[in-house]
């Protein structure tokens, strides 16, 4: 019965620990993806500032992935997309604003994300620990070292280094 109920724990602990891996593997993806969308949104802040006085000029338009136009640019005015697909305009510097404020939401959703990172590796170290209890034992006998009380955990016995003869 002893053993069904420690095979049962084992279970139950192997369990949470994948379960463990799997929370902290979601978190790390989502993240890269907060980072990836920090370093997007810093890098276009920074190229806004390249078209400060631009206007009239002919610039280099991204229509899509490593592929690009030659422009015009007829305005210093910009269509942001607000959500939805609604646009609306706004200057070069109420742009860079929208993108400081979505920098800094995004930064705080990094913080979360690391909070809960920390929490988790926490109830991690816990069920460690907890496993650890279960597994180690104790358990009266006389060892090869001579000692009626044998600590031994796994099997190593006492400080002698010898073999436990229980083999636990």
């Amino acid at each position: 019965m002893v053993k069904d109920e420690e095979q049962i724990s084992q279970q139950e602990i192997v369990m949470r620990f994948q379960m463990f891996e799997q929370q902290i593997r979601m978190i790390q993806e989502q993240q890269q993806a907060v980072e990836q969308a920090i370093v997007d949104l810093s890098s276009l802040n920074f190229e806004l500032d390249e078209l400060v006085g631009k206007k009239d000029e002919e610039i280099l338009s991204p229509i899509g992935r490593g592929i690009y136009a030659s422009a015009k640019l007829t305005s210093e005015e910009l269509l942001v997309d607000i959500g939805n697909k609604n646009f609306v305009k706004k200057s070069i510097p109420e742009t860079k604003i929208i993108l400081q404020n979505q920098i800094k939401k995004l930064e705080k959703a990094k913080e979360e994300l690391n909070k809960e990172l920390e929490k988790i590796n926490t109830e991690l170290t816990n069920v460690f620990m907890e496993s650890q209890k279960l597994h180690n034992h104790k358990h009266p006998h006389e060892c090869n070292c001579g000692e009626e009380e044998c600590g031994c955990d796994e099997d190593e016995c006492c400080d002698c280094g010898d073999e436990c003869e229980c083999k636990k």
